[in-house]
């Protein structure tokens, strides 16, 4: 896909889960495929998981066709991102803003997602380039902030992350964020570790039908 239609597609689908796993191996490839037949078809993998690399490679290559987005996070430097492109990620995602992985990503025909939290941070990770910008983390402040953020930056794409929910994922939405983030309430650390992709692919319909209601309405 183009940049504009891969973020298009993050923006159209609306959920990013983020995969931040402590171990690696053939676990973490399945998974990206329990949260994507769950529904959520955007899937960032951090690099702070061991394996990183080798299970976007991997998951990449098998779901090939399929109707879902792979992207990289934790992201810290232009190298690493590189990396990541190479091995099949499809959007860059990163928990500070650094000018240099923005450029490569675009370098690569790929969005990035640079994070920043201040007002300031928000207004110039978007002047860089960022394509949406990651506020991070969104437990500060929480919705107020964000509505508070986007009274005088009304053009600036916004993806919080960190501390959304199923609780508040809709006065998010509301809001006007164009997409959230989404991490341990997602993507739990507990079902990882039990091996209950059943369960990751539950709740991953939870998120995707909570997301659906908000954006009708409901």
């Amino acid at each position: 896909m183009s940049k504009t239609a891969i973020i298009n597609y993050l923006t159209g689908h609306g959920i990013i889960a983020i995969v931040r796993a402590d171990g690696g191996g053939d676990d973490l490839v399945r998974v990206v495929e329990a949260v994507m037949e769950g529904g959520v078809r955007c899937i960032e993998v951090t690099m702070t998981t061991p394996g990183a690399l080798q299970c976007i490679e991997a998951a990449s290559a098998k779901l090939a066709g399929a109707d879902v987005c792979i992207g990289v996070g934790t992201v810290l430097d232009a190298e690493t991102a590189r990396l990541a492109i190479l091995a099949g990620a499809q959007y860059v995602v990163t928990p500070v803003t650094v000018a240099e992985v923005i450029a490569m990503a675009h370098r690569y025909g790929k969005p990035c997602l640079p994070g920043a939290w201040t007002p300031t941070e928000i207004f110039r990770a978007w002047e860089l380039g960022g394509d949406i910008i990651k506020v991070f983390p969104a437990t500060v402040g929480g919705l107020e902030y964000i509505k508070a953020v986007r009274g005088p930056l009304p053009q600036i794409p916004l993806c919080p992350t960190g501390g959304v929910d199923l609780d508040n994922l809709a006065d998010f939405v509301k809001a006007g964020v164009v997409a959230i983030g989404v991490g341990g309430n997602l993507v739990s650390k507990k079902l990882m570790e039990a091996r209950d992709f059943k369960g990751l692919s539950e709740n991953a319909k939870r998120y995707a039908d909570a997301l659906a209601k908000a954006r009708a309405g409901v």
